[in-house]
C-alpha cells in the first residue's frame, strides 16, 4: 500500500471515502456517498489487478522516447508501445502519432522475464471487428499470439519482401574471390 499508507491516503484524498486495510487483507471501504465508495473500490482493484497477456486496456501515455512510448494501463504499471506498433503504417516519428496524456488503447502482447510490459495500438487497430465479429482479444487468441495478417499483408509492418531476398539459395551462386585487403573482385 506504499510507504506510511500514502497509496490509502491518496485514495481517501480523491474519493472522500475511508478506507481500512485489515492484517488478513481485507480491505473496508466506508462512505455516506455511493459513488465516492465505488471510486474508492475501482481505484483499489486498479491498484491490485494483474496484467494478462491479450487483454485490452485504455491507459495514459506518460512518456515518449525516440523508439516508443510508455503507456500507463493500471495505476504503476506502464508498458511500452514500440514505434512500430503505434499504427497500422510506418509512423516516421513518435510525436506524429501520439503525445503525453493522450489516452490509447493497447494490447498486452507479452510480459518479459523481467515484469516489462509489451503493448501494441497496431494490434487494436487491425483486431478491430470485422466479418467474423472478432474483437482484438479473440483475434489474438486465435492467431496464437500473433496479429498479423495470415495473408502476409502486414501493411508495414515485419520485413519487406526486397528483391534481394528472392536471390537463388546460396549453394546456386557464382562464388566471387576476394584479393587484397580491400577486398576487390579478382
Amino acid at each position: 500500500i506504499g510507504p506510511g499508507g500514502k497509496t490509502i491516503r491518496s485514495i481517501v484524498e480523491a474519493t472522500g471515502a475511508t478506507v481500512d486495510v485489515e492484517d488478513d487483507g481485507t480491505v473496508i471501504i466506508g462512505s455516506s456517498d455511493r459513488e465516492a465508495a465505488r471510486r474508492a473500490e475501482e481505484m483499489i482493484r486498479g491498484l491490485t489487478k494483474e496484467v494478462e497477456v491479450g487483454e485490452t486496456y485504455t491507459g495514459k501515455v506518460v512518456r515518449l522516447m525516440n523508439f516508443g512510448a510508455f503507456v500507463e494501463i493500471l495505476p504503476g504499471k506502464d508498458g511500452l508501445v514500440h514505434i512500430s506498433e503505434l499504427a497500422e503504417y510506418r509512423v516516421e516519428s513518435v510525436e506524429d502519432e501520439v503525445q503525453v496524456g493522450d489516452e490509447v488503447t493497447v494490447m498486452v502482447t507479452e510480459i518479459d522475464s523481467l515484469g516489462r510490459i509489451n503493448l501494441s495500438r497496431r494490434a487494436v487497430l487491425e483486431g478491430a471487428p470485422g466479418d467474423d465479429g472478432a474483437g482484438p482479444r479473440e483475434e489474438y487468441a486465435r492467431s496464437g499470439g500473433s496479429y498479423g495478417r495470415s495473408d502476409g499483408d502486414f501493411r508495414g509492418g515485419g520485413r519487406d519482401r526486397r528483391p534481394q531476398d528472392r536471390r537463388p539459395p546460396r549453394g546456386d551462386r557464382q562464388q566471387g574471390r576476394f584479393s587484397g585487403s580491400r577486398g576487390r573482385r579478382r
